[in-house]
């Protein structure tokens, strides 16, 4: 079992940056992979980032250079930091693991376990 809590998020101008986080809460000593998927108004929710433990990442093709990733084990801790966000990237924006050292099967399989979600929004 994990839980999963976000922090952060806001609204924020276009060009600017941001950062949100993740604290998980395992029950467990088998490694997981931690992302982040999203979901704008009246759209599907899709794939942003994961992370495995071992700091092997895979990003999204339309976040690539512009979000980064990073992980504190120590902390249980996912930090997502968006720069140059734009209108485009307004969802909210939910924490995500996965059992496993595979940052694709995330991808490719889906969550295990989900946060509460996040709200950021993008003023142009």
């Amino acid at each position: 079992q994990v839980q999963l809590v976000e922090s952060g998020g806001g609204l924020v101008q276009a060009g600017d940056s941001l950062r949100v986080s993740c604290a998980a809460s395992a029950r467990t000593s088998s490694p997981y992979v931690m992302g982040w998927f999203r979901q704008a108004p009246g759209k599907e929710r899709e794939f942003v980032v994961a992370i495995s433990g071992s700091g092997d990442s895979i990003y999204a093709d339309s976040v690539k250079g512009r979000f980064f990733i990073s992980r504190d084990n120590a902390k249980n801790t996912v930090y997502l930091q968006m720069n140059r966000v734009q209108p485009v990237d307004t969802a909210v924006y939910y924490c995500a693991a996965r059992y496993g050292s595979t940052p694709n099967n995330i991808v490719r399989y889906g969550s295990q376990y989900w946060g509460q979600g996040t709200q950021v929004t993008v003023s142009s």
